[in-house]
Protein backbone atom coordinates (compact mmCIF):
# COMPACT_ATOMS: atom_id res chain seq x y z
CA UNK A 1 0.00 0.00 0.00
CA UNK A 2 1.24 3.19 -0.37
CA UNK A 3 1.05 5.78 2.54
CA UNK A 4 -0.09 8.86 0.98
CA UNK A 5 -2.97 6.98 -1.52
CA UNK A 6 -6.77 7.77 -0.61
CA UNK A 7 -7.92 4.35 -1.56
CA UNK A 8 -4.79 2.64 0.58
CA UNK A 9 -6.21 4.62 3.52
CA UNK A 10 -9.59 3.53 3.18
CA UNK A 11 -8.57 -0.11 2.84
CA UNK A 12 -6.43 0.57 6.01
CA UNK A 13 -9.83 2.47 7.96
CA UNK A 14 -7.62 5.56 7.90
CA UNK A 15 -10.68 7.39 5.53
CA UNK A 16 -14.28 6.83 6.56
CA UNK A 17 -15.88 5.00 3.57
CA UNK A 18 -19.92 3.28 2.72
CA UNK A 19 -18.68 -0.08 2.02
CA UNK A 20 -20.72 -2.39 -0.22
CA UNK A 21 -18.89 -5.22 -0.58
CA UNK A 22 -15.08 -6.65 0.99
CA UNK A 23 -13.19 -9.25 0.79
CA UNK A 24 -9.26 -10.40 1.38
CA UNK A 25 -8.61 -8.56 -2.40
CA UNK A 26 -11.24 -6.41 -3.22
CA UNK A 27 -13.39 -3.61 -1.58
CA UNK A 28 -16.21 -1.62 -2.87
CA UNK A 29 -17.77 1.82 -1.93
CA UNK A 30 -20.47 4.47 -3.28
CA UNK A 31 -19.10 7.31 -4.59
CA UNK A 32 -18.68 10.43 -2.85
CA UNK A 33 -19.17 12.45 -5.82
CA UNK A 34 -21.43 10.48 -7.53
CA UNK A 35 -22.84 10.33 -11.22
CA UNK A 36 -26.02 9.12 -10.55
CA UNK A 37 -27.64 7.24 -7.43
CA UNK A 38 -25.87 4.00 -6.97
CA UNK A 39 -22.31 5.14 -8.32
CA UNK A 40 -19.45 2.50 -6.89
CA UNK A 41 -16.09 2.32 -6.84
CA UNK A 42 -14.80 -1.39 -6.79
CA UNK A 43 -10.12 -1.81 -5.89
CA UNK A 44 -8.18 -4.27 -5.47
CA UNK A 45 -6.46 -3.85 -1.80
CA UNK A 46 -3.09 -3.99 -4.20
CA UNK A 47 -2.30 -0.37 -4.59
CA UNK A 48 -1.04 0.18 -7.96
CA UNK A 49 -1.60 2.66 -10.20
CA UNK A 50 -2.61 1.22 -13.44
CA UNK A 51 -4.22 -1.97 -14.38
CA UNK A 52 -0.77 -3.65 -15.64
CA UNK A 53 0.70 -2.74 -12.18
CA UNK A 54 -1.77 -5.37 -10.90
CA UNK A 55 -1.30 -8.97 -10.52
CA UNK A 56 -3.82 -10.96 -11.94
CA UNK A 57 -4.81 -12.98 -9.23
CA UNK A 58 -5.51 -9.29 -7.59
CA UNK A 59 -7.91 -8.51 -10.44
CA UNK A 60 -10.00 -11.42 -10.55
CA UNK A 61 -12.79 -10.19 -8.04
CA UNK A 62 -13.09 -6.89 -9.95
CA UNK A 63 -15.52 -7.66 -12.74
CA UNK A 64 -17.84 -9.63 -10.52
CA UNK A 65 -18.10 -7.50 -7.90
CA UNK A 66 -19.16 -4.74 -10.45
CA UNK A 67 -21.34 -6.92 -11.90
CA UNK A 68 -23.10 -7.50 -8.21
CA UNK A 69 -23.33 -3.92 -7.96
CA UNK A 70 -24.99 -3.47 -11.03
CA UNK A 71 -27.92 -6.10 -9.87
CA UNK A 72 -27.95 -4.85 -6.28
CA UNK A 73 -28.81 -1.13 -7.57
CA UNK A 74 -31.13 -3.02 -10.17
CA UNK A 75 -28.99 -0.83 -12.80
CA UNK A 76 -30.89 -1.66 -16.00
CA UNK A 77 -28.52 0.63 -18.27
CA UNK A 78 -24.66 1.42 -16.74
CA UNK A 79 -21.73 2.05 -17.39
CA UNK A 80 -18.15 -0.23 -15.77
CA UNK A 81 -15.20 2.32 -16.41
CA UNK A 82 -11.62 1.91 -15.79
CA UNK A 83 -9.20 4.82 -16.23
CA UNK A 84 -5.37 4.36 -16.33
CA UNK A 85 -3.04 7.85 -16.78
CA UNK A 86 -3.83 11.25 -16.22
CA UNK A 87 -4.69 11.63 -19.92
CA UNK A 88 -7.32 9.35 -19.48
CA UNK A 89 -8.56 11.06 -16.60
CA UNK A 90 -7.78 9.15 -13.71
CA UNK A 91 -7.55 11.14 -10.59
CA UNK A 92 -6.71 8.45 -8.00
CA UNK A 93 -3.40 6.60 -8.47
CA UNK A 94 -4.91 3.83 -7.73
CA UNK A 95 -6.28 1.43 -10.45
CA UNK A 96 -10.50 1.04 -9.58
CA UNK A 97 -13.52 0.68 -11.43
CA UNK A 98 -16.45 2.66 -11.36
CA UNK A 99 -19.67 1.19 -11.77
CA UNK A 100 -22.26 4.18 -12.93
CA UNK A 101 -26.06 3.48 -13.52
CA UNK A 102 -27.63 5.23 -16.39
CA UNK A 103 -30.87 5.73 -15.39
CA UNK A 104 -31.91 8.62 -17.80
CA UNK A 105 -30.36 10.57 -20.25
CA UNK A 106 -29.09 13.55 -17.22
CA UNK A 107 -27.95 11.18 -15.12
CA UNK A 108 -24.50 8.94 -15.50
CA UNK A 109 -21.76 8.76 -17.57
CA UNK A 110 -21.55 10.78 -20.57
CA UNK A 111 -18.75 10.50 -23.28
CA UNK A 112 -17.89 11.04 -26.60
CA UNK A 113 -16.86 8.26 -29.41
CA UNK A 114 -14.21 9.65 -31.65
CA UNK A 115 -13.78 6.72 -33.99
CA UNK A 116 -11.21 6.71 -36.40
CA UNK A 117 -11.10 4.61 -39.59
CA UNK A 118 -7.13 3.52 -39.81
CA UNK A 119 -8.28 0.64 -43.03
CA UNK A 120 -7.54 -3.27 -43.12
CA UNK A 121 -4.01 -2.55 -43.59
CA UNK A 122 -2.91 -1.05 -40.67
CA UNK A 123 -5.53 -3.05 -38.33
CA UNK A 124 -3.74 -5.72 -39.73
CA UNK A 125 -0.32 -4.32 -39.04
CA UNK A 126 -1.71 -3.63 -35.53
CA UNK A 127 -2.81 -7.03 -34.90
CA UNK A 128 0.37 -8.87 -36.18
CA UNK A 129 2.19 -6.76 -33.46
CA UNK A 130 0.32 -7.11 -30.21
CA UNK A 131 -0.23 -10.85 -30.84
CA UNK A 132 3.37 -11.15 -30.90
CA UNK A 133 3.93 -9.33 -27.20
CA UNK A 134 0.41 -11.58 -26.02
Amino acid sequence: MAASCIFCKIIKGEIPSMKVFESEKTLAFLDINPLSSGHALVIPKYHGATLTDIPDDSLSELLPVAAKLARATGAEQYNILQNNGEMAHQVVKHVHLHMIPKPNENEGLGISWPQQNPGKEKLQKLLEEIKAKM
